[in-house]
């Protein structure tokens, strides 16, 4: 590393907000994605679930490619616009014209044309989004050492994001997708879908620009790429040193794995509120307002509980209750505990439990994204190379694992169960409903609590994560002797 990461300047409240305004793009992207598409491809466009679900998981293997690529390209890339900031500028246009087509698919095509047209237009949407996406969450890391100040500024990322989610879930289901005169299931209106996607896009390319423009002044500050990258032998052992840590292949793993819970939750999320419990759009709604609430009551909570337990037990005590919350009330109407659909008391109850479960569920992921942040320190210890890029090109990957494996379980799920294209709710079969109750229960908890049991191998604490910033610092001192790193030995045995 050519420069000392020490004299950036001091982490500010301004500085917070306009780094996370950027995740905004990211929320609203994730939201309409995990939501709407699958319901969109499969209800309105009239593609068998199945066949949407597969393609999500096919477009995923691309991006498993593309963003490590473009993560160790951000991380080797010299400008005088620093190593982040060429890619998130480039994003933003091409992001937000992508994602409008991607909900405007010709009329008239066959079942297997739209199939490739959804396909094309999914993964164009995810590769440009993660242009931007992975070096902004590398910009993380640089901006600030501090461990405690890594989680509020985390928080920051997590709450525009959720605050984004949730704006244009809310606007879509009051708005463009409620019930008229002329479209009595507004969940059906194809228009509605289109207006929602255009709006998403000018709030993807404003808020990238935004965040791009507000954190320019800091590109002086930050990690400058080194200009010698060594031979492929040399550069290969760098990198596998680097996604070989314990901590980063425990998040990782157990990201992965989690995300296939979260992406049925998500992904099924309209069949469970429409269908399931029969909400209105307006109910519907509601939910995701709440989320806005949820957004402000994790990122106060996440800093708090961190300090106070530790970032690892923490998240894992979060998580735990996290799952229960969202399981809950389908189980209990599963054994026959909750009022009947079409009450108010039966909504209150759908509420309460979806806001704790947003609540803990967010509080968690910022905690998460700030342990991925010190991952970048232990493995630079051992690789003699900080590389924010690649490892949070792994974090990006886990959540599009949300809207790739789990919604292509989602719709297998719908496909095992029988469930009818162009349903109305209210008329769908009883026995149908209960059993895509029975599968989604203990499929949901089974995937979350082995992504949970894995995050007890990550061991980076609070004196590990100080010991790593004192090494890096003192060997990034003038005259200090910094050791070359061979790649005969392996990367566990190395000390930089």
């Amino acid at each position: 590393m050519e420069q000392s990461t020490s004299d950036r300047p001091p982490l500010t409240l301004w500085t917070n907000i306009l780094y996370g305004v950027g995740s905004i793009a990211f929320g609203v992207h994730l939201a309409v994605l995990t939501s709407a598409l699958l319901l969109f491809y499969n209800q309105v466009v009239g593609l068998p679930a199945a066949w949407v679900g597969g393609a999500m998981a096919l477009t995923l293997i691309f991006d498993a490619i593309c963003d490590p690529l473009i993560g160790e390209w951000s991380d080797h890339t010299r400008s005088r616009w620093g190593r982040r900031h060429p890619f998130m500028y480039a994003s933003a246009l091409p992001t937000a014209v992508a994602f409008y087509f991607l909900f405007d698919p010709p009329i008239g095509w066959t079942q297997g044309h739209l199939l490739i047209y959804m396909a094309v237009m999914l993964m164009t949407v995810r590769v440009l989004l993660s242009l931007y996406e992975i070096p902004s969450s590398a910009l993380g890391p640089e901006l600030t050492l501090d461990y405690d100040q890594r989680t509020s500024l985390m928080g920051s990322r997590f709450f525009f994001g959720t605050l984004g989610g949730a704006a244009i879930t809310v606007l879509a289901l009051q708005v463009f997708l409620r019930k008229d005169a002329t479209h009595p299931l507004g969940l059906l209106n194809r228009a509605g879908y289109q207006q929602t996607a255009l709006v998403a896009s000018v709030v993807i390319f404003l808020s990238i620009i935004i965040s791009c423009v507000g954190t320019q002044r800091f590109i002086g500050s930050l990690v400058q790429a080194p200009r010698i990258r060594g031979t492929w032998r040399e550069k290969f052992a760098e990198v596998s040193g680097t996604v070989t840590n314990r901590s980063f292949l425990a998040l990782t793993i157990s990201g992965i794995v989690g995300a296939v819970s979260a992406g049925l939750r998500q992904g099924l999320d309209f069949y469970i509120s429409a269908y399931f419990f029969e909400l209105t759009p307006a109910q519907m709604s509601y939910l995701a307002a709440a989320a806005l609430f949820a957004a402000f009551a994790g990122v106060a909570l996440a800093p708090a509980v961190s300090r106070r337990f530790g970032k690892k037990n923490s998240m894992i005590g979060v998580f735990f209750a996290s799952l229960f919350a969202s399981v809950a009330p389908i189980a209990m109407r599963l054994i026959g505990f909750l009022p009947p659909n079409g009450t108010e008391s039966l909504f209150a109850i759908v509420f309460v439990f979806n806001f704790f479960a947003a609540t803990l569920g967010l509080c968690g992921f910022i905690i998460v994204s700030s342990m991925m942040a010190d991952v970048v320190e232990d493995a630079a210890v051992s690789t003699g190379q900080r590389s924010e890029g690649l490892l949070f090109a792994a974090n990006g990957l886990i959540s599009k694992c949300v809207t790739g494996v789990g919604t292509f379980f989602s719709g297998l799920m719908l496909a095992w169960v029988s469930f009818p294209q162009h349903a109305t709710p209210g008329q769908v079969d009883p026995a149908i409903l209960h059993r895509l109750g029975m599968v989604f229960v203990p499929i949901v908890t089974m995937f979350s609590a082995i992504a949970i049991a894995v995050l007890f191998f990550y061991d980076i604490d609070r004196s590990t994560h100080q010991r790593n910033v004192e090494q890096l610092e003192n060997a990034d001192k003038p005259g200090a002797e910094v050791n070359v790193v061979d790649e005969r030995v392996p990367a566990s045995a190395r000390v930089s």
